[in-house]
């Protein structure tokens, strides 16, 4: 069963992975299509201010 951590109000762009990095903000790459190259690195979109806990699967809600 999910549960919602934060809210963060982060508008979701098509062509971007978005994901709760390890430092506990919210961040986003661009995803490959068809064996191209992405280009750049990871960008950070929020301060999200979560602690990570072990054994347990973050992701970003719609």
């Amino acid at each position: 069963m999910a549960e919602k951590v934060e809210k963060t109000g982060v508008t979701k762009e098509a062509g971007y992975l978005y994901y709760l990095g390890k430092d506990g903000h919210v961040w986003r790459t661009k995803m490959a299509r068809g064996g191209k190259k992405t280009g750049g690195g990871p960008e950070k979109v929020a301060d999200a201010g979560v602690t990570r806990e072990d054994k347990f699967l973050y992701y970003i809600d719609k």
